[in-house]
């Protein structure tokens, strides 16, 4: 402990870091069922569903980053396709008090898991108004993805987020 004039003064304190969400919103949506009514008839198979998922981020301001979750998806059944979908799902996030080193992985782990249920529920719902039972997704591991996409590039650290594009 400090003193002045005399007094006992506390330590500093450092700030609590903070994720806060300043916008949500689609950015992209794309749902096709090109062999309708066809592909809704009964079936006693199950169908084979691929699901990929990709997070891009990009820095908007000092503190705030857009952050886009992308999953794209299809539905084949005795090689026929279903369904397919793509969307893009977005957010600014502002991020504050987080030292450097740990911003990269707050920005690309923990923002698309705020995003994530709500990019499940859209899903879901564009399943279910295409004519099939609602495609709920389990849920991802996204510190499993960032470790993939580090190892990606072996013995580089990984790279500062680029700045966001001014279109």
């Amino acid at each position: 402990m400090s003193t002045t004039n005399g007094g006992p003064q506390p330590p500093q304190q450092m700030a609590m870091p903070q994720i806060g969400v300043l916008v949500q919103y689609v950015k992209d949506l794309s749902f096709e069922n090109p062999h309708a009514p066809r592909s809704m008839a009964p079936s006693a198979s199950q169908p084979a569903i691929n699901i990929q998922v990709n997070v891009e981020a990009a820095q908007a301001a000092d503190t705030d980053f857009e952050v886009t979750l992308k999953i794209e998806g299809k539905a084949e059944s005795q090689g026929m396709l279903l369904f397919s979908f793509e969307l893009v799902y977005g957010g600014i996030f502002r991020i504050q008090n987080v030292p450097a080193d740990s911003l990269q992985p707050v920005v690309m782990i923990e923002c698309p898991r705020l995003l994530f249920p709500f990019a499940r529920e859209i899903i879901a719902t564009a399943t279910r108004n295409g004519g099939f039972a609602p495609l709920l997704l389990n849920p991802i591991d996204f510190v499993a993805l960032y470790r993939q996409r580090m190892a990606g590039a072996p013995g580089a650290p990984p790279s500062p987020l680029p700045p966001l594009s001014q279109d």
